[in-house]
């Protein structure tokens, strides 16, 4: 089967599962139609990060025996049914109903989901791992790109407003449900792994300890860096993406429409962030890769809270966004360099519960803020310190050596 087709087939999927990122246009509607405060109507994506890692881990150990294709499959259904319990049972059932659908169920779906194209693709580029990772996961990214101006046609978004009615809101989320199991289970249907030694010999490769079985990767301070990197990027990224919309119109006082508009093209960064980053990767290697990611970070994080024009603002969290998803397109590269192919889908998964902590983290920590403080500001110069550490680690980290146990 050709390659180019299986990476269409993870693309169109993971455009359906990077739909969880246009979250945060959904963050002001949801206060303004229950009464709920920005902890509550940031919760159900904190919770569906935390078990989408939950699920990668499942999701990775299942496909590496099966394949691809079921567990693809299982994690659209997944997706599209939390969405759609979700507009079913919220105006009833209200926060902790949206919790358990869209975060649990739908957040085992989007771990499920999202794993397995990684895994595979991966697998069919083995001469150019940082493009084909890149090209799958900048599926993702475009999701979140193609929703957040799709959700500008739904009644309860209409003009910016941000007080729709809870009925019109939740229809959306039935409305998108639906969408998430007919075109994410058309893709889940292209993917399988390449036939047995295919590509083989163009496969090339940074590690020397041969392919890691997850109990040997675990045990390694290799991983522990990987995880930690990985970590510390989505934090910085996350906090941003979960309250994009209000902390655009704090720093900017844009109107409500304005702000959704921009916020729906600089989405495009995140996808992009994917493709072109991991592309370098292959020229500049992984760890040159995300030391640069974190440097440019580090320098929005410094000096937006300086800049007001919604022109200037936005385009400091392109670079953010860019940033962000290049994280996600550089990680499955460096697992497959440092740990192999054979269990790349369940050692990727492993990795992947850096997103999960760190989904709960970004989004817990400037809610916090915002509840305490009146203001999500203060939280931009603790997340430039904390990238200024992390710069360490792509610069220290080194991949493993060969198991000591064999």
């Amino acid at each position: 089967m050709n390659r180019w087709l299986v990476a269409a087939g993870g693309v169109a999927l993971m455009a359906c599962l990077g739909t969880v990122y246009a979250w945060s246009v959904f963050t002001l509607p949801l206060q303004a139609a229950f009464g709920w405060t920005s902890a509550q109507a940031t919760a159900p994506f904190s919770i569906a990060i935390f078990f989408l890692g939950v699920g990668a881990v499942l999701g990775g150990r299942w496909q590496d025996r099966v394949g691809p294709r079921p567990v693809a499959i299982a994690g659209a259904l997944l997706w599209g049914a939390g969405n759609l319990l979700a507009g079913l049972g919220t105006a009833r059932l209200g926060v902790v109903w949206l919790c358990l659908a869209y975060g649990v169920v739908g957040g085992l779906g989007l771990g499920l989901g999202y794993v397995t194209p990684v895994a595979a693709v991966t697998k069919w580029f083995p001469d150019r791992r940082g493009l084909g990772g890149g090209l799958v996961v900048g599926g993702f990214g475009l999701g979140a790109f193609g929703y957040a101006h799709l959700l500008r046609a739904f009644p309860a978004f209409a003009g910016g407003s941000v007080a729709p009615s809870g009925e019109a809101l939740l229809r959306t989320f039935g409305l998108s449900g639906l969408a998430f199991l007919l075109v994410g289970g058309a893709g889940a249907l292209l993917l399988r792994d390449p036939p047995a030694g295919a590509g083989r010999a163009a496969a090339t490769s940074a590690r020397v300890g041969g392919d890691f079985t997850p109990s040997e990767m675990l045990r390694t301070a290799s991983f522990w860096a990987a995880f930690a990197m990985l970590f510390l990027n989505v934090t910085a990224g996350i906090l941003f993406i979960s309250n994009a919309v209000p902390i655009l119109r704090e720093l900017t006082g844009a109107a409500p429409a304005a702000v959704a508009a921009a916020y729906g093209t600089i989405a495009l960064a995140n996808a992009a962030g994917r493709f072109l980053w991991g592309a370098v990767s292959d020229r500049i290697g992984r760890r040159g890769a995300l030391a640069a990611i974190y440097l440019v970070q580090v320098a929005v994080f410094l000096s937006v809270g300086n800049v007001h024009s919604l022109w200037g603002v936005s385009s400091l969290f392109a670079l953010v966004l860019l940033c962000y998803g290049g994280g996600f397109g550089v990680m499955p590269s460096l697992v497959a360099d440092w740990f192999g192919t054979r269990h790349l889908g369940v050692n990727y998964g492993w990795v992947l519960l850096a997103w999960s902590a760190a989904g709960v983290a970004g989004p817990a920590f400037v809610a916090l803020v915002k509840d305490r403080t009146g203001s999500y500001l203060g939280a931009l110069p603790v997340t430039a310190a904390l990238l200024s550490l992390a710069v360490l680690l792509p610069v220290t980290a080194r991949p493993p050596r060969a198991y000591p146990g064999r």
